[in-house]
């Protein structure tokens, strides 16, 4: 039996569930809002078919940590350590409130907050995890709606200071600082630092799938090199390492290799070889292009640490270059170069071709000049 009930525009209804048989009281469903008293009906309906969800007084810590359980599941150890983290932005401020009380309005004002401190990327990742649990609280029958639902994070506005200092934050070479910066690396570089820079440089791979390469990935003969692994190891403690499938299903692939680089590698394949002799006692030799005298793979802080290295000796590039930079560098020559997205988008593993558009939409210096010379050639019959 239910009872509607309108107080000034709004309705309310009250549902008997009959008696708890447990503690022996009457149950009860009290709604109210609804806007018509057919709205109020429909919600009636739905409880007498069953199909009404009783929200659960769970609280979001409990809830958070069965969906990470059930994510854990089926996520690469790289994924669940990154939504762990960003799951721990919002168990600061619900750990213990139950999620019933967590509404559109609540999760929206604190979202919108958190915007303010944190960085546009870093709020995509917050918020994608907070529709991931609630989605799952939904699914579970812990709650009747998902209140992170059509809410869209505020766009953060890039100052006055920021935009003119873009060029400054560029994240990539132009052709005519990669090359210096190899040449620096040949002549100035530690242990495999040429032969690794000139790779990711000349390939666009990225630096857990260079490290995670095995001498059988390298094809001298076709002049190839297969990626389909990529190494995890977030402490950068060399024995402490696993080997994970790559990011996508278009991140495995075969792309073929510049000439130059397949001698860089034979050689360095030469030279291993004798380490691995001098070192035979203790040298764990597990097929690693790159490897350390033990025979592990490179951790990622030490190539990272001799980048730095060299570019401080080159203080004419000032920009923000790390090792993913020469993936963008190698991007930026082959659009230089003429070469088609869709190309562009099979050597680099993106599944997506909107991501290739969407990351590399800078154009390099020499293009920028190219185009607007182009445009001058176009238009030198009219004169201003």
């Amino acid at each position: 039996m239910a009872y509607f009930r309108k107080r000034g525009d709004k309705w309310s209804y009250t549902v008997n569930l009959g008696i708890d048989t447990i503690t022996k009281k009457r149950k009860q469903i009290t709604k109210s809002g609804f806007s018509s008293k057919t709205a109020a009906k429909e919600m009636e309906f739905k409880i007498s078919r069953g199909e009404f969800v009783q929200d659960s007084n769970m609280n979001f810590h409990t809830l958070a940590e069965k969906w990470l359980e059930s994510y854990s599941t089926q996520a690469k150890v790289s994924s669940v350590r990154a939504r762990t983290k960003e799951s721990n932005v919002l168990l600061k401020q619900w750990t213990s409130t139950p999620i019933k009380s967590i509404s559109k309005s609540v999760y929206r004002e604190y979202l919108n907050e958190l915007s303010k401190m944190y960085s546009q990327n870093y709020m995509d990742g917050i918020h994608t995890t907070g529709r991931m649990i609630f989605k799952f609280a939904v699914e579970s029958e812990w709650l009747q709606q998902n209140p992170t639902e059509n809410y869209s994070l505020p766009k953060q506005q890039a100052t006055i200071e920021e935009v003119e200092k873009e060029n400054l934050r560029k994240k990539f070479l132009e052709k005519n600082e990669l090359i210096g910066f190899l040449s620096l690396a040949r002549t100035e570089g530690l242990s495999n630092d040429y032969t690794l820079f000139s790779l990711l440089a000349y390939s666009g791979i990225r630096i857990g799938e260079s490290l995670a390469l095995k001498w059988p990935d390298i094809n001298f003969r076709s002049g190839s090199i297969r990626i389909s692994k990529t190494l995890y190891n977030p402490t950068n403690n060399k024995v402490n390492y696993t080997l994970l499938t790559p990011k996508t299903k278009g991140s495995i692939r075969t792309i073929k290799m510049d000439d130059q680089v397949m001698k860089l590698l034979k050689k360095h394949l030469l030279q291993q070889n004798k380490m691995k002799i001098q070192n035979r006692n203790h040298y764990l030799d597990e097929n690693f292009v790159f490897a350390s005298p033990e025979g592990y793979p490179l951790v990622q802080k030490l190539p990272a640490l001799r980048l730095q290295r060299l570019l401080k000796k080159l203080p004419h590039i000032n920009k923000e270059i790390t090792l993913h930079s020469f993936r963008h560098t190698h991007t930026s020559l082959l659009i230089e170069a003429g070469v088609g997205l869709k190309e562009i988008q099979q050597r680099l593993g993106h599944t997506d071709i909107q991501t290739t558009m969407n990351i590399y939409a800078h154009m390099t210096d020499n293009m920028e000049e190219k185009a607007s010379h182009q445009f001058s050639k176009l238009m030198e019959d009219l004169q201003l």
